[in-house]
């Protein structure tokens, strides 16, 4: 059976109260009640949450979590141990989709040898109807179906699932609600990441993320502001702004423009550094390079997505910018921000992409001298425009494939080691997983750091000598 979520009657208690983050914090309560009954019988209460995608489906995770916790349940180590498990999902590309399902796959013995166990899934991939549809046939041991609209009713569905040991399936296709004041857990202390929207207006041809996050919403400056400054209070000393599209915060209501937010949020006292995710080429103002070039704890690295080096694949695309702006933008970057480090996103094989315009792609990685690209095959996405589109032959798109991460290679390696030598400011994020007696850290420009150091580093901006370049990475010499 499956819930259909009406709480009417008095089998669910007093009447929860009007208001989102107040009837959330009534439903917490109210699993919390039962899970403290149900570990009288020999229930663990442990959970885990697992993140297959971007850093929206890493934040929406935090969300989760913290709501759990806020249920009455500790984080498993292992999934072996658990008596909730949720995955948060992307779709951007199907092969995404198939690891869900090789993942949950696995868990099906889990399910039927744990009593009371509850598998859940949420995210972008739950907002695709025939994927849901896939799970309720396929899957039948995934207790709890929910979407990217209500990941905050957790508490609310969870309840029901507990209550009635039944599938409960709740997926909405847009909301402009935005709830805030909800529980949130980090993984770490001294890094956070902050929403200031979500959903996308920009509708690219090829992307799936406007159809399965919805239209833009804009988060209120006050409430971004007020996060930040908790977070800082709390010992955060790096923020990470997030939106599908940063740049264009504040578009869709009565509200500050990006780049004043980020000034805003820049001088909050105490927060070292500052970064955003994902700006759009056909947004990124003077304004905003300027302000870069001002606020020493902005960083220093852009990602500025490519998507592809034509005007006519970009304008297919419905991206809004052409080969030439792109690369005046990232001329006015360069003479403005010349310690920058630009990264990007390409795909290969669009529909339609000739051999003229894999070789214009290929020009602008040349030109512009990424430090690392994240390069993709074009995923066809059912619901989008291009998923309608004739696609380039499987043996072309692989040569090309190939042919582009051999010129990003080369852009990247005559960027090695150009700060040797230096002494750099380093965010020290985590013991070095090789190297005993190692730790690893970030620069401004976010790459990589490896040096000696203790464990009571972890967490803290310290400063050190960049001896020897690696790739990819740097070791280093703490002062």
């Amino acid at each position: 059976m499956e819930n259909n979520l009406d709480y009417s009657g008095s089998e669910w208690g007093p009447e929860a109260p009007s208001g989102e983050p107040g009837r959330q914090y009534y439903f917490m309560d109210r699993v919390r009640e039962l899970v403290e009954r149900k570990k009288r019988e020999g229930y663990g209460a442990s959970c885990l949450v697992n993140v297959i995608g971007c850093q929206m489906s890493a934040k929406d995770a935090e969300k989760l979590r913290g709501i759990l916790k806020g249920c009455g349940y500790r984080e498993a180590e292992r999934e072996d141990d658990a008596d909730v498990i949720l995955f948060t999902t992307c779709t951007v590309r199907e092969n995404a989709n198939q690891k869900l399902y090789g993942r949950i796959g696995r868990l099906k013995h889990q399910c039927e040898r744990r009593k009371g166990m509850i598998l859940g899934i949420t995210g972008c991939m739950m907002q695709e109807k025939d994927e849901v549809e896939t799970i309720r046939k396929r899957y039948p041991y995934v207790k709890l179906i929910f979407g990217t609209h209500n990941v905050y009713k957790l508490a609310e569905l969870l309840y029901r699932t507990l209550r009635r040991d039944e599938r409960t399936v709740e997926i909405i296709d847009d909301t402009s609600l935005i709830v805030e004041n909800l529980p949130s857990l980090r993984k770490t202390d001294f890094r956070a990441s902050v929403n200031i929207s979500y959903g996308c207006n920009n509708f690219c041809t090829y992307c799936i993320v406007p159809y399965v996050r919805g239209r833009e919403k804009s988060r209120s400056s006050e409430e971004i502001l007020r996060e930040c400054r908790d977070l800082v209070r709390d010992g955060v000393k790096e923020i990470m702004l997030l939106g599908q599209n940063v740049n264009s915060y504040g578009l869709d209501r009565e509200e500050l423009r990006f780049p004043e937010l980020l000034r805003r949020v820049s001088e909050i006292p105490g927060l070292r550094r500052i970064r955003f995710m994902t700006p759009n080429p056909k947004d990124f103002s003077e304004e905003l390079i300027d302000l870069i070039g001002e606020r020493e704890n902005i960083c220093r690295h852009i990602h500025l997505p490519l998507q592809s080096g034509s005007t006519e694949v970009l304008r297919r695309m419905n991206r809004h910018y052409t080969k030439e702006s792109y690369l005046a933008l990232v001329r006015r970057i360069r003479e403005k921000l010349p310690d920058v480090s630009l990264t990007t996103d390409i795909i290969v094989g669009f529909p339609g992409e000739s051999e003229r315009d894999f070789q214009d792609t290929m020009d602008v990685v040349r030109r512009v001298g990424f430090d690392s690209a994240f390069t993709f095959v074009y995923s066809k996405r059912s619901g989008t425009p291009a998923a309608k589109w004739e696609g380039v032959s499987e043996e072309l798109v692989k040569d090309r494939f190939h042919r582009l991460l051999d010129a990003v290679r080369e852009s990247s390696a005559e960027n090695e080691g150009r700060d040797i030598g230096k002494v750099m400011e380093v965010l020290v994020e985590e013991r070095d997983r090789e190297k005993p007696g190692f730790l690893t850290g970030r620069l401004s420009n976010n790459i990589l750091v490896h040096f000696r150091g203790g464990e009571r580093l972890i967490g803290e901006l310290v400063s050190v000598e960049l001896l020897e370049s690696r790739g990819f990475y740097y070791m280093g010499r703490l002062l």
